[in-house]
């Protein structure tokens, strides 16, 4: 089914980032995996191309655009080298650049923004812990005032770009006692004293994306660290959680869609008793299923992009979309692996290699069974 909600200047775009991906990422997504991580210079050549910076000022470097329509292009294409591509640039560009636009002072915006969107300035935010996952209320990650400076103490884990990032926005209990009312953002950048990187987590899949643990002992920053008011950390977090899940879901369905296209693309070649796979009624019973999820799915993402652009996504809708993508990615990687065999077992093959790629979906932005409640909740009150 053709979709409607992208315009010219959109395509436009998208043959811009799909020229970056197919020359500065597909080769070396092999490399990436190896070392860990997305080295600066892909930042750099994609802060050099506008794509880190969408939604910031013009005069701060960045496109100035108010379009949520480009940043789900951006994933869309990404997502063609590995998902961790995706999920990498866009915690930056989708997730903390909204924090830094909104709700930093002059200051702060001109002291960060601009190597921000150059892809020197490389960004983390620390909220998941150890203890708490999804329960984003319950930090011991304390933040405590002495004189002029804040000194930070606990730990976070998860943390995408974490080893990388050389500005962290971290979630902190200011008001111990007071869970969501007492949370408060800052930013630390690295090197601060006191603030450890800790260890790149081993992942399943997603090679190529860093991942690590923080660590913050005694760590002292000034007030100019604050990000917003201090205590409004927790609405702000969850104001913003709506478009991360959003580009979850957007990562999600297009992920599947390429899986999807490459298995149909196998089963075609691919010859047992004689004749291709696909020529089997319960291949094409299986297909039959799985585009229908597929193309219903992406309408109802296609949907939810266009509300968001209107100022009119729910947090329920953006749980909704999240949910049900990342379930219906999973029905379809599991089904790819299927359709290919033994081989869809190896990991030297690509499906495989997806599969194990899309299984945390159903984990990050708040777990399912959290999208769960909150869409439960929308429909008891």
């Amino acid at each position: 089914m053709r979709r409607t909600i992208f315009e010219t200047e959109h395509e436009d775009f998208r043959a811009a980032v799909r020229e970056f991906v197919e020359r500065e990422i597909k080769p070396h997504v092999e490399e990436h995996g190896t070392q860990g991580e997305i080295p600066q210079e892909v930042w750099r050549t994609a802060g050099g191309h506008g794509f880190l910076g969408l939604c910031v000022p013009e005069d701060l470097g960045g496109a100035g655009v108010d379009d949520y329509r480009f940043n789900a292009v951006l994933d869309e294409e990404l997502v063609q080298a590995g998902l961790a591509y995706a999920c990498a640039l866009g915690v930056h560009t989708h997730v903390i650049a909204p924090y830094l636009v909104n709700l930093t002072t002059p200051d702060q915006r001109k002291r960060w923004l601009p190597s921000f969107c150059r892809g020197e300035l490389i960004t983390a935010i620390a909220m998941t812990e150890p203890s708490g996952g999804s329960d984003l209320a319950a930090l011991r990650t304390r933040a405590v005032r002495h004189g002029q400076e804040w000194v930070i103490n606990g730990a976070k884990t998860f943390i995408t770009n974490g080893a990388s990032a050389t500005l962290t926005i971290v979630a902190a209990q200011t008001e111990p006692g007071s869970r969501s009312k007492g949370i408060t953002l800052f930013a630390v950048e690295a090197g601060t004293p006191g603030f450890d990187h800790g260890r790149r987590l081993s992942k399943v899949g997603q090679p190529q994306g860093d991942t690590a643990e923080l660590y913050f002992d005694e760590v002292r920053i000034s007030d100019d660290a604050v990000i917003g008011e201090v205590g409004g950390g927790f609405p702000a977090m969850m104001k913003h959680l709506a478009q991360e899940r959003l580009a979850s879901a957007v990562c999600n369905i297009a992920h599947a869609r390429k899986v999807l296209d490459e298995a149909i693309a196998h089963v075609k070649r691919r010859e047992a008793f004689g004749k291709t796979i696909a020529a089997l009624q319960h291949t094409r019973f299986l297909l039959a299923d799985l585009v229908t999820e597929a193309e219903v799915t992406q309408a109802f993402v296609d949907a939810c992009i266009a509300a968001h652009v209107a100022h009119e996504l729910t947090p329920e809708q953006a749980a909704m979309a999240k949910l049900k993508s990342s379930e219906v990615q999973g029905t379809i990687v599991d089904a790819a692996v299927q359709m290919h065999g033994g081989l869809g077992y190896m990991r030297e093959s690509a499906v495989a290699q997806d599969w194990m790629d899309a299984r945390v979906t159903r984990i990050w932005a708040g777990t399912n069974e959290i999208m769960r409640e909150v869409i439960g909740r929308s429909v008891t009150r």
